[in-house]
């Protein structure tokens, strides 16, 4: 399968050896995270090509049916009580599509970091953790893991000790803290590596927080 999704791609250098596939948020579209890629300082790393897809218009349930981008739909405000399966597991293999693309152009599957925002997050833990080759991290910001009744029979071995980054704001109103704090739980109770950051920020995302993006992408890819 070939993914259908428009991207927009930016690389640090002529020859990348690395990827970065990062999915932005409910409303946004992938040209939403393209700035920061300067504020990273990737410099005098290995060339990385950072991959931006914009997710699908769809009509929102609980934004009164109104269209927007959006890899799946939100039936609540709680998020989790009842969830778009079929939803979410469409834009995996959009998500697991993209990784093949970049496996194609002769980036190994253990130099590709799957990243996210808000929905971009949720979907990174959707696909990340159910991949069946190793990838090089896990990039989760301001997030949750969805379908989490269902990851510990369906995730592969493949992903286990595949580093995680979860960031989230201790002020969000949109995703609260407790909602990624009980994802937190749930991977470290699984056994994977999370490493946890918490900013005084709502939902968004701050210097400190693109500071520490830079820094995790320097180790993972490095």
């Amino acid at each position: 399968m070939s993914s259908t999704l428009k991207t927009q791609e930016i690389s640090t250098s002529d020859k990348p050896t690395a990827a970065v596939i990062w999915m932005h948020g409910l409303g946004a579209d992938g040209s939403d995270f393209v700035p920061i890629v300067k504020e990273l300082d990737l410099r005098g790393y290995p060339g990385i090509r950072f991959v931006f897809p914009s997710a699908p218009s769809m009509p929102v349930t609980v934004n009164n049916g109104y269209v927007m981008p959006a890899w799946y739909d939100i039936f609540s405000s709680d998020l989790v009580r009842r969830e778009d399966e079929v939803g979410l597991r469409k834009s995996q293999l959009e998500i697991e599509a993209l990784i093949a693309q970049q496996i194609a152009l002769g980036i190994n599957a253990d130099k590709i970091v799957i990243a996210g925002f808000s929905q971009g997050c949720a979907m990174t833990l959707q696909t990340g953790l159910r991949y069946p080759q190793k990838l090089a991290g896990l990039m989760c910001l301001s997030g949750y893991l969805p379908l989490s009744e269902k990851i510990a029979a369906e995730r592969h071995a493949a992903n286990q000790h595949t580093p995680i980054f979860l960031a989230h704001g201790r002020v969000d109103p949109v995703v609260v803290v407790d909602r990624a704090e009980k994802s937190r739980a749930l991977l470290l109770e699984l056994g994977y590596s999370v490493e946890w950051h918490e900013y005084m920020m709502p939902h968004s995302v701050c210097a400190e927080e693109v500071a520490d993006i830079g820094d995790w992408l320097r180790r993972v890819l490095g």
